[in-house]
């Protein structure tokens, strides 16, 4: 098995967790917007970077890495309007931030490496 793609996979579903514990934290009226579109974000993250790997053309293991990365980009900003709605502290915020920029960094490599 691959071990980068073991602490890669990791480190991807702590996130989610992660999300899901500070996403508890929004408001019942957000249940089907902000809440909703956060963890399926998060989830799509996971879903897409796991496809990908188990995909033999590497166009389309790319095409699910980079799809990834987008659900990735779009997870932190559902944690960003949540910050400054007042949901969530500044402190949860920059916390999930800082995990998204390692995950972001790694996925980009992974695609960068399959394109070369």
């Amino acid at each position: 098995m691959n071990v980068f793609h073991d602490i890669l996979k990791k480190k991807i579903t702590d996130y989610v967790l992660s999300g899901y514990i500070i996403s508890r934290k929004f408001p019942s009226d957000e249940r089907y917007a902000l809440t909703s579109q956060c963890r399926r974000a998060m989830v799509s993250v996971l879903l897409n970077y796991v496809e990908g790997f188990a995909r033999k053309k590497r166009k389309v293991m790319v095409s699910f890495y980079e799809i990834s990365y987008g659900s990735l980009q779009e997870s932190i900003t559902t944690f960003y309007l949540a910050c400054n709605l007042g949901y969530i502290s500044t402190k949860e915020y920059i916390s999930m931030f800082y995990r998204k920029e390692e995950l972001a960094k790694m996925l980009w490599s992974t695609i960068s490496n399959l394109e070369k």
